[in-house]
Protein backbone atom coordinates (compact mmCIF):
# COMPACT_ATOMS: atom_id res chain seq x y z
CA UNK A 1 0.00 0.00 0.00
CA UNK A 2 1.37 3.45 -1.00
CA UNK A 3 -1.82 5.96 0.24
CA UNK A 4 -5.43 6.18 1.74
CA UNK A 5 -8.54 7.51 0.62
CA UNK A 6 -11.11 7.98 3.50
CA UNK A 7 -14.95 8.21 3.26
CA UNK A 8 -15.95 11.18 5.62
CA UNK A 9 -19.44 10.73 6.65
CA UNK A 10 -19.80 7.35 9.01
CA UNK A 11 -16.34 6.49 8.68
CA UNK A 12 -14.30 9.61 9.85
CA UNK A 13 -16.88 11.97 10.73
CA UNK A 14 -20.15 10.55 13.58
CA UNK A 15 -22.89 12.23 11.14
CA UNK A 16 -25.36 9.13 9.68
CA UNK A 17 -27.38 10.05 12.54
CA UNK A 18 -27.86 13.63 10.57
CA UNK A 19 -28.29 12.57 7.30
CA UNK A 20 -30.96 9.54 7.93
CA UNK A 21 -33.51 12.21 8.76
CA UNK A 22 -32.73 14.80 6.39
CA UNK A 23 -34.94 13.31 3.71
CA UNK A 24 -37.99 13.28 5.58
CA UNK A 25 -37.53 16.63 7.23
CA UNK A 26 -37.57 18.16 3.50
CA UNK A 27 -40.64 16.00 2.31
CA UNK A 28 -42.40 17.04 5.38
CA UNK A 29 -42.11 20.65 4.72
CA UNK A 30 -43.84 20.24 1.77
CA UNK A 31 -46.73 17.81 2.72
CA UNK A 32 -45.39 15.04 1.78
CA UNK A 33 -45.34 11.69 4.24
CA UNK A 34 -41.77 9.35 3.76
CA UNK A 35 -42.86 6.13 2.30
CA UNK A 36 -39.89 5.00 4.17
CA UNK A 37 -37.88 4.00 1.46
CA UNK A 38 -36.48 7.51 0.25
CA UNK A 39 -33.39 7.62 2.93
CA UNK A 40 -31.89 4.03 0.91
CA UNK A 41 -32.70 5.73 -2.02
CA UNK A 42 -30.63 8.84 -1.45
CA UNK A 43 -27.96 7.97 0.54
CA UNK A 44 -26.14 6.57 -2.77
CA UNK A 45 -26.57 10.04 -4.01
CA UNK A 46 -24.44 13.11 -3.98
CA UNK A 47 -27.01 16.28 -2.74
CA UNK A 48 -27.92 17.59 -5.84
CA UNK A 49 -28.89 14.31 -6.99
CA UNK A 50 -31.23 13.55 -4.37
CA UNK A 51 -32.38 17.00 -4.59
CA UNK A 52 -33.26 16.03 -7.82
CA UNK A 53 -34.72 12.49 -7.28
CA UNK A 54 -36.89 13.90 -4.67
CA UNK A 55 -38.34 16.55 -6.94
CA UNK A 56 -39.05 14.08 -9.31
CA UNK A 57 -40.23 11.23 -7.33
CA UNK A 58 -42.74 13.50 -4.83
CA UNK A 59 -43.35 16.51 -7.67
CA UNK A 60 -41.89 18.87 -5.31
CA UNK A 61 -42.99 22.42 -6.15
CA UNK A 62 -39.34 23.75 -6.00
CA UNK A 63 -35.88 23.50 -7.51
CA UNK A 64 -32.87 21.21 -7.31
CA UNK A 65 -30.87 24.11 -6.34
CA UNK A 66 -33.69 25.36 -3.86
CA UNK A 67 -33.63 22.01 -2.02
CA UNK A 68 -29.98 22.01 -2.05
CA UNK A 69 -29.72 25.05 -0.26
CA UNK A 70 -32.14 24.36 2.17
CA UNK A 71 -30.21 20.62 2.96
CA UNK A 72 -27.23 22.38 3.34
CA UNK A 73 -29.09 25.18 6.06
CA UNK A 74 -30.48 21.89 8.29
CA UNK A 75 -26.77 20.89 7.98
CA UNK A 76 -24.75 23.94 8.30
CA UNK A 77 -24.58 24.25 12.48
CA UNK A 78 -24.03 20.58 13.08
CA UNK A 79 -20.95 20.79 10.14
CA UNK A 80 -19.53 23.84 11.79
CA UNK A 81 -20.45 23.45 15.49
CA UNK A 82 -21.44 19.84 16.54
CA UNK A 83 -20.46 16.93 14.80
CA UNK A 84 -17.55 15.26 16.27
CA UNK A 85 -15.24 12.58 14.76
CA UNK A 86 -15.51 9.44 15.46
CA UNK A 87 -13.49 7.75 18.47
CA UNK A 88 -10.14 6.87 17.56
CA UNK A 89 -10.45 8.39 13.98
CA UNK A 90 -8.33 11.69 14.42
CA UNK A 91 -4.94 9.50 15.98
CA UNK A 92 -5.19 7.17 13.00
CA UNK A 93 -5.31 9.99 10.39
CA UNK A 94 -2.34 12.07 12.17
CA UNK A 95 -0.36 8.41 12.82
CA UNK A 96 -0.86 7.80 8.91
CA UNK A 97 0.53 11.40 8.65
CA UNK A 98 3.17 10.75 10.89
CA UNK A 99 4.36 8.12 8.62
CA UNK A 100 4.56 9.93 5.60
CA UNK A 101 1.63 8.18 3.78
CA UNK A 102 -0.41 10.36 1.69
CA UNK A 103 -4.09 10.91 2.84
CA UNK A 104 -7.46 11.67 0.95
CA UNK A 105 -10.79 12.74 1.64
CA UNK A 106 -13.10 11.50 -1.13
CA UNK A 107 -16.86 12.39 -0.20
CA UNK A 108 -20.41 12.97 -1.66
CA UNK A 109 -21.10 15.81 0.97
CA UNK A 110 -21.62 19.23 0.23
CA UNK A 111 -18.44 20.80 0.16
CA UNK A 112 -18.88 23.35 2.33
CA UNK A 113 -20.33 21.36 4.69
CA UNK A 114 -16.90 19.22 4.39
CA UNK A 115 -14.75 21.93 4.41
CA UNK A 116 -16.61 23.37 7.36
CA UNK A 117 -16.20 19.91 9.39
CA UNK A 118 -12.66 19.60 8.74
CA UNK A 119 -11.19 23.29 9.38
CA UNK A 120 -13.45 22.81 12.95
CA UNK A 121 -11.91 19.55 14.09
CA UNK A 122 -7.91 20.52 13.16
CA UNK A 123 -7.44 18.31 10.79
CA UNK A 124 -8.07 19.55 6.95
CA UNK A 125 -4.36 19.75 6.52
CA UNK A 126 -3.93 15.75 7.06
CA UNK A 127 -5.44 15.54 3.54
CA UNK A 128 -3.60 16.05 0.60
CA UNK A 129 -6.52 16.33 -1.51
CA UNK A 130 -10.20 16.95 -0.60
CA UNK A 131 -12.45 15.43 -3.48
CA UNK A 132 -16.37 15.56 -4.03
CA UNK A 133 -18.34 15.32 -6.62
CA UNK A 134 -18.75 18.32 -9.33
CA UNK A 135 -19.52 19.44 -12.67
CA UNK A 136 -21.79 16.38 -13.11
CA UNK A 137 -19.33 13.65 -11.98
CA UNK A 138 -21.18 10.82 -10.42
CA UNK A 139 -21.37 10.31 -6.94
CA UNK A 140 -20.02 6.99 -5.19
CA UNK A 141 -21.83 4.13 -7.16
CA UNK A 142 -19.48 4.85 -9.95
CA UNK A 143 -15.72 4.46 -9.90
CA UNK A 144 -14.85 8.39 -10.97
CA UNK A 145 -14.77 10.04 -7.25
CA UNK A 146 -12.05 7.24 -6.32
CA UNK A 147 -9.65 7.28 -9.48
CA UNK A 148 -9.72 10.98 -9.67
CA UNK A 149 -8.76 11.18 -6.03
CA UNK A 150 -5.84 8.11 -6.51
CA UNK A 151 -5.08 10.14 -9.56
CA UNK A 152 -3.88 13.57 -7.23
CA UNK A 153 -2.45 10.83 -4.86
CA UNK A 154 -0.35 9.52 -7.11
CA UNK A 155 -0.98 6.13 -6.83
CA UNK A 156 -2.61 3.04 -8.37
CA UNK A 157 -6.03 1.97 -7.54
CA UNK A 158 -4.58 -1.39 -6.15
CA UNK A 159 -1.79 0.83 -3.89
CA UNK A 160 -4.70 2.84 -2.77
CA UNK A 161 -6.15 1.57 0.53
CA UNK A 162 -9.87 3.10 0.74
CA UNK A 163 -12.11 2.78 4.07
CA UNK A 164 -15.50 3.22 3.88
CA UNK A 165 -18.72 2.56 6.01
CA UNK A 166 -21.59 2.36 3.56
CA UNK A 167 -22.23 -1.23 1.61
CA UNK A 168 -22.67 0.54 -2.27
CA UNK A 169 -19.45 2.87 -1.79
CA UNK A 170 -17.38 -0.03 -0.56
CA UNK A 171 -18.49 -2.51 -3.40
CA UNK A 172 -17.70 0.41 -6.20
CA UNK A 173 -14.65 0.84 -4.51
CA UNK A 174 -13.54 -2.81 -4.57
CA UNK A 175 -14.89 -3.40 -7.94
CA UNK A 176 -12.60 -0.54 -9.24
CA UNK A 177 -9.59 -2.22 -8.35
CA UNK A 178 -8.91 -0.46 -4.84
CA UNK A 179 -8.17 -2.72 -1.42
CA UNK A 180 -11.19 -1.89 1.33
CA UNK A 181 -11.73 -1.80 4.87
CA UNK A 182 -14.90 -1.40 6.15
CA UNK A 183 -15.55 0.62 9.14
CA UNK A 184 -18.65 0.11 11.52
CA UNK A 185 -21.40 3.12 12.06
CA UNK A 186 -24.63 2.46 13.56
CA UNK A 187 -26.60 3.40 10.92
CA UNK A 188 -24.92 0.64 8.96
CA UNK A 189 -25.38 -2.30 11.06
CA UNK A 190 -28.13 -3.85 9.01
CA UNK A 191 -25.50 -4.02 6.15
CA UNK A 192 -22.45 -5.43 8.19
CA UNK A 193 -22.70 -9.04 7.20
CA UNK A 194 -22.67 -7.09 3.68
CA UNK A 195 -19.80 -4.97 4.01
CA UNK A 196 -17.80 -8.47 5.47
CA UNK A 197 -18.21 -10.32 2.22
CA UNK A 198 -17.43 -7.07 0.27
CA UNK A 199 -14.49 -5.63 1.96
CA UNK A 200 -10.68 -7.10 2.08
CA UNK A 201 -11.08 -6.45 5.92
CA UNK A 202 -13.82 -4.91 8.29
CA UNK A 203 -13.28 -3.03 12.09
CA UNK A 204 -15.95 -2.26 14.70
CA UNK A 205 -13.37 0.95 15.38
CA UNK A 206 -10.20 2.85 14.68
CA UNK A 207 -8.92 1.84 18.08
CA UNK A 208 -8.96 -1.70 16.84
CA UNK A 209 -7.35 -0.84 13.77
CA UNK A 210 -4.66 0.96 15.65
CA UNK A 211 -3.89 -1.35 18.84
CA UNK A 212 -3.07 -4.23 15.92
CA UNK A 213 -0.57 -1.72 13.78
CA UNK A 214 -2.22 -1.92 10.43
CA UNK A 215 -0.01 0.75 9.15
CA UNK A 216 2.44 -2.59 8.36
CA UNK A 217 0.96 -3.29 5.24
CA UNK A 218 2.66 -0.05 3.85
CA UNK A 219 5.99 -1.09 4.80
CA UNK A 220 5.69 -4.25 3.10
Amino acid sequence: MKSIIFDLDGTLLDSMCLWDGLAQRILLEYGVEDPGDAPDYVKAMTVPQAAEYLIRRFSLPVSPEQVTERVEAMAARAYTEELPLKPGAEAFVREAVRRGIPCAVASVTYPKLLHAALNRLGIADCFSAIVTPENGMPGKHEPDLYHNTAALLHTAPAQTLVFEDALYSAKTAKAAGFPVIGILDPAGKPEWDGLKAVCDRTAECWQELLDEDLFQIFAE
